[in-house]
């Protein structure tokens, strides 16, 4: 994974005061970089960007929350092409026709698992179709 040399800095300045999604995020960088070992990542502002061509996830957390949502989780972002009917879909947008953008909660360690990945897999190939 191509990391800046400021990666480990940014990464503990992001999760600030948040042992909980910092830990969390761990688990999803380590499936990240065995899935996707070319990929770069970026930490901004308001997410942790995950990039090949183009952007294919982030990671984010939540800001704005919905009452029924944890108090503490991480936000995985990707999008595909269609809407993904699943009860883990938070929220999911259609910001141009058949980009559907999708945001999964993420409060255990084991809600990083094989269909949350295949997801994430499905919208790196996205992103590589396109132009």
């Amino acid at each position: 994974m191509e990391l800046s040399e400021h990666y480990a800095a940014d990464i503990l300045v992001f999760f600030e005061g948040k042992p909980v999604e910092l830990s969390l995020y761990e688990g999803f960088f380590d499936r990240m970089c065995q899935l996707f070992p070319d990929a770069a990542v970026k930490v901004q502002k308001s997410q942790i960007s995950f990039y090949e061509r183009h952007l294919f996830a982030a990671a984010s957390v939540p800001i704005r929350r919905k009452k029924t949502w944890p108090e503490h989780c991480l936000l995985v972002t990707f999008g595909l092409s269609h809407r993904l009917e699943s009860p883990r879909v938070a929220v999911a947008v259609e910001p141009y026709p058949n980009r559907w953008t999708h945001h999964v909660l993420i409060s255990r360690p084991d809600q990083i698992d094989g269909e949350l990945m295949d997801w994430v897999r499905e919208a790196w190939s996205f992103s590589q179709s396109k132009r």
